[in-house]
């Protein structure tokens, strides 16, 4: 029997080459966008920067939040904290400038350029997909932001501060490289973004008949020790205290789509 005509999908009767004709346009135009985007950010290099370097200023917002609520428990504050980022090659502070503001550029184009590839992939969905495909993408995109976010307000300053402050000697002074404190950034926010999309490849695991909340419960002491193994092998630094924190938001993760599982996997009354 045919799908209900709500349901029905569209029919172009386009060929091969001109869906291929229409996915070189869509690239392009992605491209482009990306281009006009980093070139912005490239011109705006100090507000960039100011933004990008913010997590090693003893000033920062998580540092702030942290001495008021010290404060209010009648503890004292953080401590007062410098660490100078230094550089150690001809060129290399233009490659990170020209590196970052691609990276900006690219988050900046996103929305543009995740719209520019599901208009190019809808055509061949049904319609109740599509709806489905647009829940699911925007979840997976505010959940990859989250991590995003929770990388660079949290995970990445106090790993910043541990480290860049830690000291084997007083005769030790550290001086910790601008590609050093970038490539541990990207990494850090990139990874943390990926793994915060756990709940929804949860979600779709379960629509899919793959897995359910008793099979995620079933094998929650292995998935915590391949988290462990993972976020070891991972993260830039092999410290205890950043496999801490960035392990422990990933478990919340795992337990979060436990009970999005469940959820998903519940009968409809």
């Amino acid at each position: 029997m045919d799908r209900p005509s709500e349901n029905a999908r569209d029919d172009s009767g386009m060929s091969f080459w001109d869906h291929l004709d229409v996915l070189r346009g869509v690239l392009l135009r992605v491209l482009a966008v990306t281009f006009l985007f980093t070139i912005v950010a490239f011109c705006f290099k100090d507000e960039v920067f100011a933004v990008v370097l913010a997590p090693k200023s003893p000033d920062f917002i998580l540092y702030r939040v942290l001495s008021q609520m010290a404060g209010r428990l009648g503890m004292s504050g953080t401590e007062w904290f410098e660490v100078s980022l230094i550089n150690t090659g001809l060129a290399q502070q233009f490659m990170i400038h020209m590196k970052t503001a691609f990276c900006v550029g690219l988050i900046v184009a996103s929305p543009y350029i995740l719209h520019q590839l599901f208009g190019f992939i809808s055509p061949a969905l049904y319609s109740n997909e599509r709806k489905l495909s647009v829940r699911l993408l925007a979840g997976g995109y505010v959940m990859f932001l989250l991590g995003v976010a929770l990388s660079y307000f949290i995970i990445f300053p106090l790993t910043f501060r541990f480290l860049g402050t830690y000291q084997v000697s007083a005769e030790v002074t550290n001086l910790i490289s601008l590609e050093s404190y970038m490539s541990v950034l990207i990494m850090l926010c990139l990874f943390m973004g990926l793994m915060c999309e756990l709940p929804v490849l949860a979600y779709i695991a379960t629509k899919a008949g793959i897995i359910d909340s008793g099979f995620l419960k079933k094998f929650r002491r292995h998935a915590i020790l391949v988290i462990l193994v993972v976020c070891a092998i991972i993260t830039p630094t092999s410290d205890a205290f950043t496999l801490l924190i960035v392990s422990l938001p990933i478990w919340l993760l795992y337990e979060a789509s436990i009970l999005i599982s469940g959820f998903t996997s519940r009968p409809a009354p």
